[in-house]
């Protein structure tokens, strides 16, 4: 098979993993506390065992044994991760909206144990207890569900101090990861730390909690467009390329045979 097949085919993977990830991102564009999945790509080369043949004893013989090594650039993907750049900030008035500014996140409980998340659009539970849009605990005080009065005036200040009528109730647990490549997206908005991963939890020292905001998406429409565009374009071109290369191939066949 041609090595322009091989190239066209690996191109065309490429931009399909790039389109499935620019759909996933727009589809999340109204998400509260989303943040985008972000890509990139890298050649490999392909090399024969005489290109790693190494003698210059020029004594032995005048000129080269081996023609001189060529290589072939094939794209691959090098890296997928959640791009944590900060996102633009909306104003609700609802005292159990809570923003983060800077890095940071929540800790909440889930049936499958204690996760992370960007997103604070929280309520009260009918027991008191304060919950995610899911349905999930919202910790405070190093691992404790918060718990609170539901006829009381809620504050929670820049550090996460939550109190009722003055009083100080709890403190919402926030934590940063040492490396965010080890944090590994769940769905519903929750991450958690990859198995095997080096990355670990710190304190969230730099954090500033807004009371009565959401923090939005960070999917920029325009951007996404663009990339979705240029990704489609880049995909019909392999697709065109593959059925050329297969063209040209049928022709050299059916030429061949016909050699007498």
């Amino acid at each position: 098979m041609r090595e322009s097949m091989y190239s066209a085919l690996f191109g065309a993977m490429s931009n399909e993993l790039r389109l499935d990830t620019i759909s996933n991102n727009l589809a999340n564009v109204n998400t509260t506390g989303f943040k985008k999945e972000a890509y990139a790509f890298h050649d490999t080369f392909q090399r024969f065992a005489h290109d790693y043949l190494t003698d210059d004893r020029t004594n032995i013989r005048g000129k080269e044994i081996w023609p001189r090594a060529y290589v072939m650039a094939r794209p691959r993907l090098s890296g997928q991760y959640s791009d944590q750049s900060q996102g633009s900030m909306q104003v609700t008035g609802n005292p159990l909206d809570v923003a983060l500014v800077g890095k940071g996140y929540f800790k909440v409980r889930t049936p499958e144990g204690d996760r992370l998340t960007r997103s604070g659009s929280f309520q009260l539970a009918n027991d008191g207890r304060l919950i995610t849009e899911q349905g999930y605990e919202v910790l405070g005080d190093g691992g404790t569900p918060i718990e609170l009065p539901r006829d009381n005036k809620i504050d929670i200040d820049s550090k996460g101090r939550v109190s009722a009528d003055g009083i100080q109730l709890s403190q919402l647990d926030l934590t940063d990861v040492s490396d965010i490549k080890g944090l590994e997206k769940l769905g519903n908005n929750l991450y958690k730390i990859k198995d095997g991963s080096s990355a670990t939890e710190i304190p969230a020292e730099e954090i500033s909690v807004q009371q009565g905001y959401l923090e939005k998406s960070n999917v920029e429409i325009v951007t996404e467009m663009v990339n979705m565009m240029e990704a489609q374009r880049a995909f019909e071109i392999s697709q065109k390329l593959m059925t050329t290369t297969d063209s040209m191939e049928s022709l050299v066949i059916n030429k061949v045979g016909q050699i007498s």
